[in-house]
């Protein structure tokens, strides 16, 4: 972990992986509700390890330093508090900008996402600049956003079977019908990404991690 300056001149903390062999490019990896988890540095190392040079910050840096939870109980309910609560979204937002921006001096940047994340990858692609791709993984808050225009490539994974995020409100992300965006479904439900989850489901996470991975590599300039 690092310590970086946000826009707002609060220090944060960054988790930093360096890539290993030829530099692929940046990805900023936003985090689940639960903070920057073992799960999340293992992911940002995996994207490291393919050649990109990761940047996961610490989005509730600010209302609680050093936030990491386990999904069930008491961990859950402060995540759920910080993320709907305490911690604005526009600030995930603006520190997600600035990691983007940290990078993009040195190649294409990428976002990439997961739950809480998965929404402010959504964001990525249509509010913020400097941003080549984005891959966001049962991002909540996205149907209601279907209307936004992506300015650049993105992909959208959600679960068939996610008990948070409906199904018709996936439907509206899909008939918006963006040219720039793509929407992926799979036999799973909600966090089938993680492998410390109930829903982890092995085949629809190494496809959809391939299937980002993809997007990445054809949209480095």
């Amino acid at each position: 972990m690092e310590k970086m300056t946000m826009s707002d001149g609060a220090e944060i903390g960054v988790y930093h992986a360096h890539p290993g062999g030829e530099r692929r490019g940046g990805l900023v990896l936003v985090q689940e509700i639960f903070g920057v988890t073992d799960h999340i540095r293992d992911v940002a190392d995996e994207y490291a390890a393919d050649g990109y040079e990761v940047f996961a910050p610490a989005l509730f840096d600010r209302e609680h330093p050093g936030f990491e939870a386990d999904y069930s109980g008491d961990g859950l309910a402060r995540g759920v508090e910080l993320a709907r609560q305490l911690h604005p979204f526009d600030l995930s937002l603006a520190d997600v900008q600035t990691c983007v921006d940290a990078l993009a001096a040195r190649g294409p940047v990428f976002v990439v996402g997961y739950c809480y994340g998965g929404s402010i990858a959504w964001f990525a692609a249509t509010r913020m600049t400097n941003v080549a791709a984005a891959s966001g993984y049962y991002g909540s808050l996205i149907p209601g956003a279907a209307g936004e225009v992506p300015r650049v490539p993105v992909i959208l994974h959600f679960g068939r079977y996610d008990s948070g995020i409906p199904m018709e409100g996936v439907e509206k992300v899909i008939a918006a019908d963006h040219p720039t965006a793509t929407v992926y479904l799979y036999d799973a439900g909600h966090g089938f990404n993680s492998d410390r989850r109930k829903d982890y489901h092995e085949p629809s996470a190494d496809l959809a991690r391939e299937r980002t991975l993809e997007l990445f590599e054809a949209n480095a300039r």
